[in-house]
Order: structure tokens, then C-alpha cells, then sequence
């Protein structure tokens, strides 16, 4: 009898574990970021730095880890404010299934592994990898309580997935890599402010001031268009043959400025319209707009 329950409870045991582990990494948004660094990765080899397995899977599970630690210390900062908004009351530390002490644990082995893994990628990946840790643990989070600013500098950490690919599949940052980190560099502020928009009512809970206005007025809306205009741009800059390797055809920029006009046209509604509904459709159409980007970029490289 005892052993039939020991069998029953352990898989519970197991699958608990998993999903915390899970929640506390925030596993849909590190696969997504992971897969900015992948496509930066694929845009970056050349025959001047031939592409890698090792590497790549280096920079996939480093960059999780990277990630996931982000996420881990945010939780352990942020423990008391997530317990007053209903989208985060229920993750592994506000809840009590982790305790604060086993999250830092958790985040600080992250760390290790992802600085080793990226550092033997190259030394500059590390280096940037671990700039995004301090930037969103150590400034970003701090600052959401205090000033709308803090959109501003979470955009750095943000952004810095997709040219980390290609600084590991190059070793080098230049034009292409600071070009990559351009585009989702702008790409951050209508996505984050769409967010801001419509979870209003619960970041208002914690007191975290997400909105450059610091409420849902058509000055927020106003600077989500001009941002998307910007995001735009930076994406049709590689068309123009002054981003060194990094180029698209003609019909690429063509698919990625139409990309730019769909994201421009919920920015716009968002405007006439100021709903939740309204925000989180651009939310939505953000993300596959980042990603869309991505393969339209991917797919250029290798039709050309």
C-alpha cells in the first residue's frame, strides 16, 4: 500500500517541479526570445564562420538559462507587488510553492551555466548576455515602480536577443549586429505599452507606471504609432546596402514593410478606439510581426 502511493505521489512531485520550474523562467517568453537569438544565429554564419551545431545549441540553452535567470530574480524581487495583481498571484514564489531563497538559488545556477555556455560560444556573447541579466534585473525592475522610463531602459535587455545570434555565429559586433538590435529595439515600446494598456488595471495594483503618459490617453497611443513608424524604418534599413552583410532583396523589404503597415493599421485603431481589446490585438499582432520579420529575413539570405 505504502509503495502504491509512493509511485502516485512521486510523478506529482515531478510534474509539480517541472511547472514551477517552468513559471519561474517564464518558459513561453524565453522560447520566444530564444528564437530571436536563433534567427540572429542563422543570419549571421557565412563561410567565414561556418555554421555549427555546438554552437548553436550552446546559444539555445545558454540563452534559456540567460533568460530564465532574468525572470527567476524578477520574481524574487517583485515577490510582494506580484501577490496584488491577479496575473502573477498564482506564480511559484508570491503563491508559496517556492520560497524566495530556492528562486535565487534557482537563478544564480542559471547565471553560471548561461555565462559558461555563451562564454565558450565567444567571450562577447557572454559579455552581452550578461549586460541583459544586469540591465533587466538591477535597473529595468527597480524602475517599474518609479517611472514610465522603466519601458525605456527594459528595451535594451530586450533587444539585445536577436543581434546576441549573430555576435555568436560572428564574434563580432558591428553594423549588422547593432542593426538587429535597432529593429527590436523599437519593436519593444508598441509591444510593451500595448500590454501596459490593457493589464492597466492590475500593474496599477503593484504601482508599476508602464505607459509613457502614465495612463490610456491618446498621448500613449499617439507615441505607440510614431514607435511602430520607427520599427518600420529600422526594418527596411538592411534593403539599402549600408548594413554591411546584412542585406535583404527588394521583394523581402517589400513583405517586410507590408508586415509594417498591418502592425501600423491596429496602432492606429488603438488610437481611434483606447480599449483593452483594441491593445491586446496589437499585442498580439506584434508578436507575430517580430517573428514574421525573422523568417522573411531568414528566408531571404537563403534564396539569395
Amino acid at each position: 500500500m505504502k509503495t502504491a502511493l509512493n509511485a502516485t505521489a512521486n510523478p506529482f512531485s515531478i510534474k509539480s517541479v517541472f511547472t514551477d520550474f517552468k513559471e519561474i523562467t517564464k518558459a513561453g517568453l524565453a522560447v520566444s526570445v530564444l528564437f530571436s537569438s536563433i534567427a540572429g544565429y542563422l543570419l549571421g554564419f557565412d563561410e567565414a564562420h561556418p555554421f555549427s551545431w555546438t554552437v548553436l545549441l550552446m546559444l539555445t540553452v545558454g540563452g534559456y538559462c540567460m533568460v530564465g535567470a532574468s525572470n527567476a530574480y524578477n520574481q524574487v524581487i517583485e515577490k510582494d507587488l506580484d501577490k496584488l495583481m491577479d496575473r502573477t498571484k498564482n506564480r511559484p514564489v508570491p503563491s508559496g510553492r517556492m520560497s524566495p531563497n530556492m528562486a535565487l538559488f534557482v537563478a544564480s545556477l542559471l547565471t553560471i551555466i548561461g555565462l559558461i555556455l555563451l562564454y565558450l560560444i565567444n567571450p562577447k556573447t557572454a559579455m552581452f548576455g550578461a549586460i541583459s541579466i544586469f540591465l533587466y534585473t538591477s535597473v529595468y525592475t527597480p524602475l517599474k515602480t518609479l517611472t514610465p522610463l522603466s519601458v525605456f531602459v527594459g528595451a535594451f535587455p530586450g533587444a539585445i536577443p536577436f543581434m546576441l545570434g549573430w555576435v555568436a555565429a560572428t564574434g563580432d559586433f558591428g553594423i549588422e549586429a547593432g542593426t538587429l538590435f535597432l529593429i527590436q529595439f523599437f519593436w519593444q515600446f508598441p509591444h510593451f505599452w500595448a500590454i501596459g494598456w490593457f493589464l492597466y488595471d492590475d500593474y496599477e495594483k503593484a504601482g508599476f507606471f508602464m505607459l509613457p503618459s502614465g495612463k490610456k490617453d491618446k498621448s500613449t497611443a499617439l507615441q505607440v504609432i510614431l514607435y511602430t513608424i520607427w520599427l518600420i524604418i529600422a526594418s527596411l534599413l538592411p534593403v539599402l546596402g549600408y548594413t554591411g552583410k546584412l542585406h535583404i532583396s527588394i521583394v523581402s523589404a517589400g513583405i517586410v514593410f507590408l508586415l509594417g503597415l498591418w502592425m501600423l493599421v491596429y496602432a492606429v485603431k488603438l488610437y481611434k478606439l483606447r480599449t483593452p481589446k483594441a491593445a491586446r490585438t496589437l499585442m498580439l499582432v506584434s508578436v507575430s510581426y517580430i517573428s514574421l520579420l525573422q523568417i522573411v529575413y531568414i528566408i531571404d539570405k537563403f534564396l539569395r
